[in-house]
């Protein structure tokens, strides 16, 4: 278990009938500081902040840091349930995902090269995969099976129901993958990728060897630390960031070019299937270009190829930059977003299908990546920096995994 892990309290929150007010009165109070004499609950934002943990008093309903911003919100809502933090102690949290099969969360703390196993029936977080060759995304197929994306290997590979492992992919055209980020699997069998190269350092994976693009004057040995660098997938970045179809037959296509979408990290389909979102964030190490400008783009969904390209959404709310990161939709299309943003700003951003802003979801944290789970995949777990947060809605998650 990580240091420090704990399980929160139960906080409730009341976002049902008559909340809208309450809730937008929280979200005027931005800024402010937490008066008793004047009611105000304490927050992330307020002034002592609010308190998380086990031991932290009691939180009024409803939870000041979940902001309705449209009606449409609240029924996603639960009136019962709260924001609350189940572990903390990590280094850099990401890739939840939810085995329906085994009942169980799993995420990655990629610096920490570990794979953590979150079980539901007794909330307890153990070390799943150690080294987890600092994994990144993962995802269920659906046939249950765990996905995952490698950074050290700057891989994509599955786990098989015997317990073997399968590489899916490792290069394009006989040139190695960057790093590998997200991925989530489609109905007919395919698995869809994206592939920036944040994972092309120390901290995350490994460095190129002398003369790549991290490292072009050979500063850095790579195989300090890490003698196999290298020894399993590529040594030096040789493509631009794309983001990849993987068909079952194992052929490997670019659906979407750098052109397009360039540092491609988080994506997602809509429930349908007809449109995948991919989230652009910001330079790799190495960019040579101006890298992804931190927006979210649509494309509709045309058999195995992608077209009519546009921004889903800029990401900025009251002129702050919210950087995306992880994405996933819920039955109704809505797209529950990570947001990486100051204090105020971080946790999740919640749009609509025609990508308005209906929500907020304020953490004390800068968030990476969320996934649906649960028995009824009607929980939200927010992936945060350090700690995992918790939220029970009024929805279910659109996909497995």
């Amino acid at each position: 278990m990580p240091p420090h892990a704990n399980l929160a309290s139960r906080r409730h929150v009341l976002c049902a009938a008559g909340a809208f007010g309450a809730t937008a009165i929280a979200g005027r109070a931005f800024g402010q500081t937490a008066r008793a004499d004047l009611g105000t609950p304490p927050s992330v934002v307020t002034s002592p902040p609010r308190q998380w943990g086990p031991h932290a008093p009691p939180s009024i309903y409803p939870d000041p840091d979940i902001l309705v911003l449209d009606p449409s919100f609240k029924p996603l809502l639960l009136g019962i349930t709260a924001i609350h933090r189940v572990a903390t102690g990590f280094l850099w949290a990401e890739g939840p995902a939810w085995s329906s099969e085994g009942q169980y969360f799993v995420f990655s703390d990629v610096q920490a090269n570990t794979q953590y196993r979150f079980l539901w029936d007794n909330r307890r977080i153990s070390t799943f995969r150690k080294p987890s060759n600092n994994s990144n995304g993962n995802s269920f197929d659906f046939q249950g099976r765990q996905l995952s994306t490698e950074d050290f290997f700057r891989r994509v590979i599955r786990w098989e129901h015997d317990g073997t492992m399968t590489v899916i992919a490792d290069n394009f055209e006989g040139k190695p993958l960057n790093s590998p980020n997200d991925l989530v699997p489609h109905p007919d069998g395919s698995i869809w990728f994206t592939d920036p190269a944040y994972g092309d350092t120390l901290s995350e994976g490994h460095p190129d060897e002398a003369g790549g693009p991290t490292n072009p004057d050979g500063v850095f040995n790579p195989r300090i630390g890490a003698p196999n660098a290298g020894a399993i997938g590529g040594t030096k970045r040789a493509l631009p960031t794309q983001t990849y179809r993987w068909d079952p037959s194992g052929r490997l296509d670019v659906v979407i070019g750098e052109d397009q979408c360039p540092d491609p990290n988080g994506l997602c389909f809509s429930p349908d299937y007809k449109t995948l979102y991919v989230c652009s964030t910001g330079k790799s190490p190495g960019d040579t270009g101006p890298g992804g400008k931190g927006v979210i783009l649509a494309f509709d969904v045309q058999d195995n190829k992608l077209a009519n390209m546009r921004q889903f959404t800029d990401m900025v709310v009251d002129g702050v930059h919210c950087g995306p990161d992880g994405l996933r939709a819920d039955v109704f299309g809505n797209l529950w977003c990570s947001s990486n943003a100051p204090l105020g700003y971080a946790g999740v951003l919640v749009f609509n299908p025609a990508g308005k802003l209906i929500g907020r979801i304020r953490l004390p944290e800068v968030c990476a990546n969320v996934s649906f789970g649960g028995p009824k995949r009607n929980h939200l777990l927010m992936c945060a920096s350090q700690s995992l947060y918790m939220l029970q809605v009024q929805t279910q998650g659109a996909a497995p995994g």
